[in-house]
Order: structure tokens, then sequence, then C-alpha cells
């Protein structure tokens, strides 16, 4: 059976209790700890700016009268304006013995989030406590979120992500980057996997140098060490002069490892050796180099990698981007073929929305490519984009060309086999390296 650890003191919620009486101080407290608050008192306004000041807390629960014979409630309201201030996140309940619905209307109206009369209802009062710390944690973590996209989007700008299905994913993006720790990225062909590498490591201390990309799909048996590890004059038949690998290159920086899931097995111990040590040898060379190297790599099936995952969600997932990431791709594609295009149709923003995108976002990059060399009106109209009908039945194949036809075999093959690209090559009777030089030129 397990037991839930108690909470170390400093893990535990912190609320600023303020009042002017000390019995109600003593009550609030023991209400609070059964709970496993932890509270602090303040017995005047005064009081309450200081701890404010000092600390940090998760609630401010607070009477409006401080005066003798004072039963109005102003000071306590003019002192929410200037508790906004100090914490404009800060949920403040208050509190009176002298309750009116006007004057809680006015307190509403100043800032506080909810208000209690007092003699109060225990019940009632810890429902208030506990429901506006869960909505100022809420409200907090959607700030940071926003802060962290404005950051990963003034790094890299052409990371697009305002979905909800992003948030987990921008969240550890700023989480992870700043470390050295290796990441997997997993994700469906086209979901933007070298993209998020290029963002961690612009986040990361190595961001001034060169981060370094392999295809690792697209490498032979016979050139893989030569390509990671390099090799020195007269190694192989076609070695001329030495030559660095991608080891070597990445020394102080990030290695960026696509596709590392098709890897032969016959190569995967050379690599998690490198990998775990640093060590390697050029081939035809028994000299040993080392090198200090962040690894990050997609659809990566060596476990000894997977040190942090970060999955990408499908574009099918992310609704809320796809027209975002149209708008983005047509602003480059128009300035770069010259074209002065002002956006999408109605009709052209209906039929994107509705396609499946089995391509992801690579596939809506090609498609918007397309559109902007196809019109020929200011706007992007549904007919330019391409799609036959909504994306979610193929046509017949007699109605396709060539390339439509093997980029729609090429899909089915993909979806067969559960998006593994080796496997679906293999169906397809076509090698590694022909069928990931389809997959770019198809947008897949």
């Amino acid at each position: 059976m397990w037991l839930e650890r108690p909470l170390r003191r400093e893990e535990m919620i912190r609320i600023l209790i303020a009042d002017d009486q000390r019995d109600v101080l003593e009550a609030l407290r023991i209400l609070l700890k059964g709970e496993g608050y932890q509270t602090e008192a303040a017995t005047s306004l005064a009081g309450i700016f200081n701890s404010l000041e000092k600390k940090e807390y998760a609630l401010l629960l607070m009477d409006l009268n401080y005066a003798r014979d004072t039963t109005s409630g102003q000071e306590g309201l003019s002192a929410i304006p200037r508790i906004r201030q100090i914490d404009n996140s800060l949920p403040i309940v208050v509190m009176t013995a002298w309750a009116t619905v006007e004057l809680a209307v006015e307190a509403m109206k100043r800032g506080a989030r909810d208000f209690v009369t007092k003699p109060w209802d225990n019940q009632r009062l810890l429902a208030i406590v506990r429901t506006q710390i869960e909505l100022a944690s809420a409200l907090r973590r959607e700030r940071k979120l926003e802060a962290e996209n404005e950051l990963l989007r003034g790094t890299m700008p052409s990371l697009i992500a305002d979905s909800p299905a992003m948030r987990p994913v921008i969240e550890m993006i700023s989480r992870v980057a700043p470390s050295d720790a290796n990441i997997l990225i997993t994700g469906e062909n086209g979901t933007g996997k070298s993209l998020i590498a290029r963002a961690i490591h612009a986040l990361s201390p190595r961001a001034s140098h060169a981060m370094i990309t392999v295809n690792m799909g697209g490498l032979s048996e016979t050139l893989f060490e030569s390509e990671l590890f390099g090799h020195v004059k007269g190694a192989f038949t076609d070695a001329k002069t030495d030559r660095a690998g991608r080891f070597e290159l990445a020394d102080e920086s990030t290695l960026f490892m696509d596709e590392i899931a098709n890897i032969p097995l016959a190569q995967q111990a050379k690599l998690l050796r490198v990998i775990e040590t640093g060590d390697f040898e050029r081939v035809g060379s028994s000299k040993t180099l080392h090198a200090n190297v962040r690894i990050i790599s997609a659809t990566n099936s060596l476990f000894r990698l997977n040190t942090i995952q970060i999955m990408l969600p499908p574009l099918r997932e992310r609704r809320d981007d796809i027209m975002l990431l149209a708008n983005s791709f047509l602003a480059q594609h128009a300035e770069h073929y010259r074209k002065q295009i002002a956006g999408f149709d109605e009709t052209a923003r209906e039929r994107l929305l509705q396609h499946r995108f089995p391509g992801n976002v690579r596939e809506l990059d090609h498609i918007v490519e397309r559109a902007v060399l196809m019109t020929q009106d200011r706007q992007i109209c549904g007919g330019d984009l391409g799609l036959a009908n909504d994306g979610r039945e193929p046509r017949n194949l007699e109605e396709m060309s060539l390339e439509e036809v093997e980029a729609f075999l090429i899909k089915k093959a993909l979806a067969r086999n559960d998006g593994n690209a080796r496997k679906a090559a293999e169906a397809l009777g076509l090698s590694r390296s022909a069928f990931y030089r389809r997959l770019q030129q198809y947008g897949l």
C-alpha cells in the first residue's frame, strides 16, 4: 500500500490572515492548519503591506475594519488597490461582521475575489479558500505558459503553438532546454520535430555553437560510421582526405539525430557507446577522440537515449494552429516568389480547417506553397489548394497524377505500419534513402 508523503513546511500552501482580533486569527489558524495550510498573521493594514512585500502568498484573508469602533469597512476597501499593486495575482477574500450587499459589491469592484460574513460557516469558508487558490494557481500557470510561448517565439519566430494541445510541449521545452539532458522528440512525420530540436538548442547554453543535424534514416550501413564518427585518409576507397564526423563537429554543441529508430541493430551498440562515454574513433584510425555532445533524437527506439520525452501532437489535434501556420507559410512563400497575396478566402479557410493533414505541418506548408504558385488572384481560393475534397476520402486512382498516386500509396503504407518508416519502405519495396526522399518530396 502506498502512503502519501506529508508535505514539508516549505511545500505547504501559505495564506496570510489579517484581523485586529487575536481570537479570530487563532481560530482561523487552527481551522486552516487542519486542512494543510500554513498561515501567517497581520493585525493591521501596515502589517499586510509589509508581509506582501517580503513573501508570496497563495491567498489573503482580510478583515475590512481595524480601527476601534469602526464598522464601515472603508479601511479595508481603500487598501485593496494597493494590495493589487503589490501582487495583482493574489486572490483577496474579505471578511466583516457588518456585512451589506453594497459593501460586498464595492469590495468586488475594487479587486476582492469573494466575501465572508462573520461569524463564518467553516465549510463555506474552506470551500471559498480552496476555490480561490485553485483559480489563482490556474491563472498563474496560464500566464507562465504565455510568457514561455513569447520567449520561444522571440527566439524561434517560426514556432507557432497557440493551441491547447501544444501547451505541454512549450512548457517542457522551457524546462529542459537550459539543461544538458538528452531528449527524445516523438510524433508523426511532418509534426515539426526538427523545429522543436532547433528551439531547444537555441534556448540552451550551447546556442553559440551551430546545431549539427543528421537524418539517420537516410544513412546506409556502409556510410553510417563514416558519417557519424568521421574517417582518415585511405580508410576506404573513396576516403581521399581526413574527414570529421557529426559527433566531432557537434563538440560543445547539440547533435540532432532525426529518425533514429531506423538505425540497423548492428550499429546501435556502437552509437550507444559513444553517447554514454563521448569517446569514438574515426574509421581507419585507432586513436580515441572525445566530444562533449548533447543528443536530441526523434522517433527513438534506443531506450537509453530516452532521458526526457517531448511528444508532439499531430496537426489534426491542433485545429487552433492551422490558420496561424497557414498564414505564416503564406507570408514566407509570397515573399519568396514575389507575389502580392492578401490571405485566404472563406472557401480556402474552410477546406484547410476540414482537411485531416496526414502529412501534418509539412503537408500544410507544401499545400500553401503550391497555392501561392497556382493562384492568379490577390487571395488564395479553395481551388488553389489542390484539395479535391475535405481530405477524409481519397479520389479514384484514375483521377490522380503519378505523383499523387505515389504519395497516396506512401500514406497508406505508413498508416498500415503505425507510422514506422522502415517497415513502410520495406512494404513498398523501396530503400530507406529512396523512401525518405519521397517523404520530403511529397511533404509527408
